[in-house]
């Protein structure tokens, strides 16, 4: 018990009291811890999460692809650049051969040159459309980002705003666990916590013949030796349960 009465918190007198105020406290600590590691509010924020992981992946694969493609145009663009370059080198030796079967093989390079060179315009011709494409549906695709993020904003809002609102309550009942705690002996609080830690709940009043921790009745032997042994301090143990028997 607490030396100093002025200095500590008046609680009530009895040890069944205090037991069941403490076994109060401990349950509602438990399931508050519970709900703040499992709240439905996390399962919301994660399911929002992935949808923005997935919009984002979509988008970065948009993106990806618009610069594989613009990169494709690019070096179609160079090729045919220098094929060109090279058929128009072709084109002026033409003019200065004599000989029939080299004019025959400047033709054939330049045939050959020509069909390369169609290759690469219908190659850029359908990067440019499908890049067109995706451009349009990228812009699509980025007009439901504000919605996505403030959905995600909101869940995540929603459970700060739960945590912190438990999180204070836990303070509070750890505070009154402090006060409590000190008016229960060393020894009876090691049986709780023990109890406790085994059982989960700890204590249990007795409700006429009925153990409300493990809802069996007692023997009327059974109730005279409870109410024997909690005859000083209203407390003993469940004969068939083990719990603090609040009598």
């Amino acid at each position: 018990m607490t030396d100093s009465a002025d200095s500590a918190p008046s609680e009530p007198a009895t040890i069944p009291e205090l037991l069941l105020a403490l076994q109060a406290v401990d349950t509602r600590s438990g399931q508050l811890g519970y709900r703040r590691e499992h709240s439905p509010l996390r399962d919301d924020l994660a399911a929002a999460n992935a949808v923005m992981r997935g919009w984002e992946h979509l988008r970065a694969g948009f993106r990806s692809r618009i610069d594989e493609l613009g990169s494709s145009i690019e070096q179609a663009e160079e090729r045919g650049a220098k094929l060109l370059t090279h058929r128009q080198r072709l084109e002026r030796q033409m003019k200065t051969v004599i000989a029939p079967r080299e004019a025959e093989a400047l033709m054939n390079e330049m045939a050959t040159l020509d069909a390369q060179i169609d290759e690469l315009d219908v190659h850029e011709l359908e990067a440019l459309e499908e890049q067109s494409t995706i451009d349009d549906q990228l812009a699509v695709h980025l007009q439901g980002e504000e919605q996505l993020r403030n959905r995600l904003t909101q869940a995540d809002d929603a459970l700060a705003v739960e945590v912190g609102d438990i999180d204070r309550e836990l303070t509070d009942l750890t505070d009154r666990r402090t006060e409590l705690r000190p008016w229960l002996s060393d020894g009876l609080l090691a049986t709780y916590d023990r109890k406790r830690a085994a059982l989960g709940v700890a204590v249990a009043p007795l409700v006429g013949r009925q153990c409300q921790g493990c809802h069996l009745e007692l023997s009327a032997a059974e109730i005279d030796i409870v109410k024997h042994e909690a005859a000083d301090t209203g407390v003993t143990d469940c004969p068939d349960c083990g719990r603090l028997l609040i009598v």
